[in-house]
């Protein structure tokens, strides 16, 4: 191993300790309080599920190559943690500089992680090619970004806090892209770029996590939050059953095919996500699952085939069509179902229309662009260290015990 490597590996400690004081002043001088808590004792159920969602379900589905599981669990695991406290410090200085309204402690947590789940679904499309400080910058850059985003579509476009939130699959999903989209591609031939059995079943037990705690990811802060639950859950169950239905029907020997449903059995909750609270019919909110599971399964025939090789992009864990595609139809789903329900308020229609069609195409726009900028950084000669050689590789970072198979 280089010593160039050794040194970059000596520095990672010391960037995690910088970043750990750095939250530490913040907590000292911002006066951060505990009290109040009381309040929002009631929805501390649904925050320990998006909890475990984020921390189990990402950290099990990313578990998707047969070489990189220890980095899959345990990267994800440490930029939750960093990103978390780098978010509630960025809502710290908003509530300090009167940017923001001090609503507690818990909802500022909670914002941070349901705002992490950007930073998860990018690194899904880097998975096994950025090393820990890469990630971490990654992770640093796509938070404040995000907060940036959702200022403009709060400030400027009239969006709700809520439905700002809901923005990140779609940041998540297309910021990835961009990264990606600046690392060289790996070879073809490089075999520790697959799945085994034995990652797909850790990979497919990430997503029934996912799915089990998606409607309280998109309860947590609506203001219905039992029609939100209730309808993501209906949406979700449609796209799970959808998923076994076209894996049968599109694969050649009639079996199921566990990339299909470890995918769309999810799409149910995201493209639901914009509409959950205001959907009144289940039936609505079933139909979007079973478009959602549908975009997802013919996405990935299209994008992989079609797509991708021409652009020379490797999504390594398919978030465009896990996350990317469906979120692009829930948002506009909730445009859709905006003009039916304002219909005959015509006067105001248009520019309702006007405005969130503008927030999805400012959150897309941002994303892309400083995905881009982002990646660029990223393969500059300081943190750019891991030659394509060694992409999708355990051993790199962690002890590793010959006798184990990963």
């Amino acid at each position: 191993m280089s010593s160039n490597y050794l040194n970059f590996r000596n520095s990672v400690p010391w960037v995690i300790l910088l970043l750990e004081a750095l939250f530490l002043i913040r907590s000292y001088f911002l006066f951060l309080r505990l009290d109040g808590l009381d309040l929002l004792l009631s929805s501390y159920p649904e925050f320990q599920d998006v909890n475990h969602m984020v921390i189990f379900g990402f950290g099990f589905f990313l578990m998707v190559l047969r070489r990189y599981g220890f980095s899959s669990t345990g990267f994800n695991l440490l930029i939750i943690v960093l990103g978390v406290q780098c978010s509630v410090l960025v809502e710290d200085l908003l509530v300090f500089f009167h940017l923001e309204a001090d609503e507690g402690i818990l909802k500022s947590i909670a914002k941070a992680l349901i705002s992490m789940t950007a930073v998860a679904i990018s690194t899904g499309a880097v998975l096994g090619k950025t090393n820990p400080v890469q990630l971490i910058v990654m992770t640093l850059v796509e938070l404040i970004v995000f907060y940036v985003s959702r200022w403009i579509n709060r400030r400027y476009l009239e969006v709700g806090d809520h439905l700002s939130l809901m923005h990140v699959h779609l940041f998540g999903a297309y910021f990835g892209l961009a990264v990606t989209s600046c690392f060289p591609e790996p070879s073809p031939r490089l075999d520790k770029n697959r799945s085994t059995p034995k990652s797909d079943l850790f990979s497919m037990l990430g997503s029934v996590f996912l799915w089990v705690f998606w409607p309280s990811f998109n309860s947590l802060l609506a203001q219905s939050r039992r029609k939100a639950a209730l309808n993501t859950y209906f949406a979700l169950a449609v796209s799970a059953v959808t998923a076994f239905m076209l894996s049968a029907l599109t694969s050649k020997d009639g079996k199921f095919r566990m990339t299909h449903i470890h995918s769309a059995a999810l799409a149910g909750g995201v493209t639901v996500s914009f509409t959950a609270q205001m959907i009144s019919h289940p039936w609505i909110a079933m139909i979007l699952g079973l478009l959602g599971s549908a975009i997802t399964i013919l996405g990935s025939h299209c994008l992989q085939r079609c797509l991708n090789p021409p652009l020379k992009i490797h999504d390594t864990s398919g978030v465009h069509f896990t996350f990317g595609l469906p979120a692009v139809l829930g948002a506009l789903a909730q445009v859709v179902l905006l003009v039916i329900r304002e219909w005959t308020n015509s006067s105001s229609l248009g520019y309702l229309v006007l405005l969130h069609v503008g927030a999805f195409c400012q959150t897309i726009s941002l994303a892309l662009l400083t995905g881009f900028i982002t990646g660029f950084i990223l393969n500059t000669r300081p943190l750019k260290i891991i030659p394509v050689s060694k992409y999708f590789e355990d051993q790199f970072y962690w002890e590793v015990s010959l006798d184990v198979k990963l």
